[in-house]
């Protein structure tokens, strides 16, 4: 049944609006047809015969004719809807942060979104790795980052004296970036290139290996130059470090070195020997803060150039193998642009994803 016709009276300013909603090609469809409502009501047309010639049921005139005696323009509006409630809420976004502190399932080694789904029982798993998107929150162990926090009580001082040596270093004097890098390993693995059936050609190596022992390379590298002194050694005992450290000094004679070391065991308590030595003084990076040495950005160079994919039929073959990219790397060398002056101390113990 129709409710009963309202009585429209339009002002002249509405009336107004109205014509000039009719009028543009911009208009959208419904607004057109309530303003053609109101119109023709106010010209004093029956609900029936607007609903004819609007082409639309009588019951939907009566409606907008009722909106705008009560409300004007603005009942002509939507309403705002409801909508559907969402399922998900940001107690759910708590739940699955509060289960990533926690350790993975006994005989997992991480989480994934299955089993964050399957843990809180009642989240869709499509749900969880939106969720997972959108904090960038990335669960795959190849991408999975790793870090070295240093709770050395001394880091400020050690780090400002390492950094001071490299941008301004003391007159006169030489600064050198000592390590070692120990049990590099001669593997020996069939390589080449293999064609493939569909005439594709891959360059690679086997997944089997013989192996020819182990070396230990000690590194001097001259923070001035980027010139690096290498020897080779079996094992990384104190003896051998001094041994290295004696032909060191013998490259430099009577010149001040800095040497600047980690805190390996066999780095430190070597005062008989510093006695024997004065033009020497040892500096130590702060306690797990072995970047701050040089040399192993080019421990990374050498890796990355001369051993990542070698093969090597003896030791000896590995040793002269080093030795000649030595000598290739010293007669292009360039020394590193040390630029950051200031490094802090950043702490992350204690702190977990629900803090971030």
């Amino acid at each position: 049944m129709i409710p009963e016709a309202r009585e429209v009276r339009l002002s002249r300013k509405d009336h107004n609006v109205l014509e000039a909603r009719c009028r543009s090609p911009v208009t959208l469809q419904r607004d057109l047809k309530r303003a053609r409502i109101v119109l023709l009501a106010a010209d004093g047309r029956s609900t029936r015969s607007i609903a004819k010639e609007v082409g639309i049921q009588p019951r939907i005139v009566s409606l907008w004719r009722h909106r705008y005696a009560n409300h004007g323009l603005e009942g002509l509006q939507d309403k705002p809807r409801l909508g559907k409630q969402p399922i998900y809420t940001k107690a759910t976004d708590k739940r699955i942060l509060k289960l990533l502190d926690k350790p993975p399932p006994q005989g997992f080694a991480r989480w994934t979104g299955p089993l964050l789904a399957g843990a809180l029982g009642d989240v869709d798993v499509q749900y969880v790795w939106r969720f997972l998107r959108s904090h960038k929150i990335d669960l795959a162990a190849r991408k999975s980052k790793s870090w070295c926090e240093s709770n050395d009580p001394n880091f400020t001082a050690k780090a400002a004296d390492v950094v001071g040596l490299y941008v301004a270093p003391p007159a006169k004097a030489i600064v050198l970036c000592v390590d070692e890098k120990p049990s590099i390993q001669a593997l020996e693995r069939a390589q080449g290139y293999l064609k493939l059936p569909n005439g594709r050609v891959l360059t690679g190596q086997s997944h089997d290996y013989k192996r020819h022992g182990t070396t230990t390379l000690f590194a001097a590298l001259e923070v001035a130059t980027g010139k690096i002194i290498a020897a080779h050694s079996k094992r990384r005992r104190r003896v051998e470090f001094l041994d290295f450290m004696n032909s060191v000094t013998a490259a430099f004679p009577d010149r001040k070195l800095h040497v600047i070391l980690d805190n390996l065991n066999t780095h430190k308590k070597n005062e008989h020997w510093l006695k024997a030595h004065p033009n020497v003084q040892f500096h130590f990076t702060p306690t797990s803060a072995s970047w701050l040495n040089q040399v192993e950005v080019w421990f990374s160079i050498l890796q990355g150039q001369s051993l990542s994919g070698a093969s090597f039929t003896s030791l000896k073959q590995l040793q002269e193998h080093i030795d000649t990219y030595v000598n290739a790397y010293n007669d292009k060398a360039e020394p590193f642009v040390w630029t950051k002056k200031k490094v802090r101390q950043r702490r992350f113990q204690g702190r977990r994803i629900t803090q971030l």
